[in-house]
């Protein structure tokens, strides 16, 4: 029986954490992409027994990654991806980390080729917040989600909720599940709409294979 994930104080405020975690059936292989500190792959290896790979671009997230016992490589999802076999993993989890891919449609067809699902969590540049800082001041918007200056962001492709499902069907990649949250985590909508685009802040996709 897997026990409650203890995910710490610092990644308790990602909401999006919790609920991919809850994607992840117990004791399936799974393969995190930009997976920071390692909080999202000690959680899942204690609490589900899953067997975590991860990979992170910045030699800082990757040490501290090891220093807890992981196994994470540094490496570019923009490139690294493609040496991957196909179906390696039955999970591939890309969290809050698409809006900085060069290539998003290209990591997208990735995931699901490496992973039988794919889980991907990315902030919503449609929130209302985010439209009316553009509307009203005519300033690039600053959020819980979208934390950067502009001058300073790591972030170059954004995209609304509506965008992501638009490239999931292109690619020809299935809906398993959805969750949109408001800015306070709390649940908007379980598919994406133009009311969940509106207000949702951050999106949850669970992906498969068409």
């Amino acid at each position: 029986m897997p026990r409650d994930l203890a995910l710490p104080a610092a990644a308790a405020v990602r909401a999006d954490l919790r609920l991919i975690a809850d994607m992840v059936a117990p004791d399936s292989r799974v393969l995190d992409i930009g997976c920071g500190d390692g909080d999202l792959l000690d959680a899942l290896a204690h609490a589900k027994g899953v067997d975590g790979r991860g990979i992170e671009l910045s030699m800082a997230g990757v040490h501290a990654c090891v220093s807890r016992g992981l196994s994470v490589i540094q490496g570019d999802a923009d490139t690294d991806l493609a040496d991957y076999p196909e179906g390696a993993f039955d999970y591939a989890i890309l969290s809050q980390t698409l809006q900085a891919m060069r290539d998003p449609r290209g990591v997208l067809e990735n995931l699901v080729r490496i992973g039988r699902h794919a889980i991907v969590s990315f902030p919503n540049f449609g929130y209302w917040r985010v439209r009316m800082e553009l509307l009203l001041r005519g300033r690039m918007p600053v959020t819980q989600q979208l934390i950067y200056q502009w001058y300073e962001t790591p972030n170059i492709h954004f995209c609304t909720i509506e965008d992501f499902a638009s490239l999931a069907r292109e690619v020809g990649v299935a809906v398993d599940r959805c969750a949109i949250l408001d800015g306070k985590g709390g649940l908007v909508a379980s598919r994406p709409s133009w009311r969940a685009n509106w207000l949702g802040e951050q999106a949850v996709f669970l992906l498969k294979r068409g």
